[in-house]
């Protein structure tokens, strides 16, 4: 009848309008064509009336018509947009970060920066070949995209450029969430609008912002999500890893400061209290545990404190173009370290950098570029961030709290070459921190 493939699909409620508006119309105008009526009563005399042929097409027909409407209002599976996130059955929750894909229009769109000979064949397809591959050798619990999903001002339809980009994490029904960069916006879309748009995605746990703070917090895209411990542990419905997710905005919009936007006081507020909530619940019964749960956070553009590290004092990973953090410091790294339960900042944007370094206990780490169409050096090959939490065993074999926090890279060659594995934090046994290994 008719073919939708995964670059084609929305499912915005426009879509759902227009499916049942088509559904509707449809029906109203083979009733009018079979049974020249306009009423219900009148089709459903006339299916009384006709012979069984004709009875069983006009049934068919109608039973057909009331399930593609039922298809229309309920798109996506409410397990997959609600189910919870939690530790495998190997202790292990795995994240995937994929920073500035930088999507514009599919296979017409041509890629910067890599080499000749790669050149005449190359696309916004292999943006998404690269994130089909990464999918599936990593297997993540979670993918995580930080912003310039797309590149706006390139793009003909936001929509299907946004649909295009996520496709090959929605194709593989892996739970994803996104924040915007500073260039998302760049279209005829705003960015409340894009993540209105995204939230209604198939497979995603993005939010437009918390609910509870929905009336005071500046951006679009601020969110936590809670990680469970494992199926039928003791710790099944304790949250034991969090993760933040902030919109750290596009251009500054106060006149006297230029450049990039920062996260704003009212960010910062909603962070410290949801925080401070999320440590009560896990210092409460049931299995109340002790401390507080380690967290991490995604967001795009670079703090200031990234300006702390050259290729010298990282610790894994490259630096290769400056940070283009904002022009003003909002505090968001202090109040970080504060709270003391983030363990690292996961950040894009600058695309020739993927390093790691360690200020004040708190890992501030880049992604790397996985887009074509994105800026980038010729010669190093776009790359991805995997980011695993692993939960520590206890004598009598059961799942306790977090351990520790290792990361790597893979990179877009022939092998999906793993490069700059490391540990971001470990936890000893007595509960303290050891040194990093």
């Amino acid at each position: 009848f008719f073919k939708v493939t995964p670059f084609e699909i929305s499912w915005s409620p426009p879509l759902v309008s227009s499916c049942s508006f088509f559904t509707l119309s449809l029906i109203h105008y083979l009733l009018s064509e079979t049974t020249n009526q306009s009423h219900l009563s009148s089709f459903l005399l006339h299916i009384t009336m006709a012979d069984n042929r004709r009875r069983r097409s006009l049934f068919h027909f109608s039973l057909f018509s009331a399930s593609l409407l039922c298809l229309c209002l309920s798109p996506i599976p409410a397990s997959a947009q609600r189910r919870k996130l939690r530790f495998d059955a190997n202790g292990e929750f795995k994240i995937l970060q994929v920073a500035d894909m930088h999507f514009a229009n599919g296979a017409t769109t041509r890629c910067l920066d890599v080499l000749p000979t790669q050149m005449a064949h190359c696309s916004d397809l292999n943006t998404t070949v690269f994130l089909s591959r990464l999918i599936a050798a990593e297997k993540p619990d979670l993918i995580v995209f930080t912003g310039d999903n797309i590149f706006g001002a390139d793009v003909k339809d936001p929509v299907k450029s946004l649909n295009a980009a996520f496709a090959p994490a929605i194709a593989s029904k892996t739970p994803w969430v996104a924040v915007l960069g500073n260039h998302d916006q760049e279209s005829t879309l705003t960015r409340q609008e894009l993540m209105k748009h995204i939230v209604t995605l198939p497979y995603t746990l993005s939010q437009v912002n918390p609910p509870q703070a929905a009336h005071y917090i500046d951006g679009f895209g601020n969110y936590n999500l809670q990680v469970h411990g494992a199926a039928d542990s003791v710790l099944q419905n304790k949250s034991l890893l969090n993760l933040y997710f902030l919109d750290s905005g596009d251009y500054s919009k106060v006149p006297s400061i230029k450049g990039y936007d920062w996260i704003k006081t009212s960010q910062q507020f909603w962070f410290n209290n949801t925080s401070k909530t999320l440590q009560r619940e896990y210092n409460a019964e049931p299995n109340a545990q002790e401390g507080k749960a380690p967290g991490v956070a995604y967001f795009h553009i670079p703090l200031p404190e990234f300006w702390s590290f050259d290729s010298e004092n990282a610790t894994k990973g490259d630096r290769l173009e400056g940070t283009s953090s904002a022009n003003t410091n909002s505090g968001f790294f202090t109040t970080l370290v504060a709270r003391g339960d983030v363990k690292a900042v996961f950040v894009g944007h600058d695309h020739n950098n993927d390093f790691c370094g360690e200020l004040k206990g708190l890992n501030l780490c880049y992604g790397g570029v996985a887009g074509y169409h994105a800026y980038g050096l010729s010669w190093w090959p776009r790359r991805a961030r995997v980011v695993v939490a692993d939960l520590n065993k206890k004598r009598d074999g059961k799942w306790a709290s977090v351990k520790s926090i290792r990361t790597w890279k893979r990179l877009d060659d022939q092998q999906l070459s793993v490069v700059d594995a490391q540990f971001l934090w470990n936890k000893s046994a007595n509960g303290s921190v050891s040194p990093r290994l």
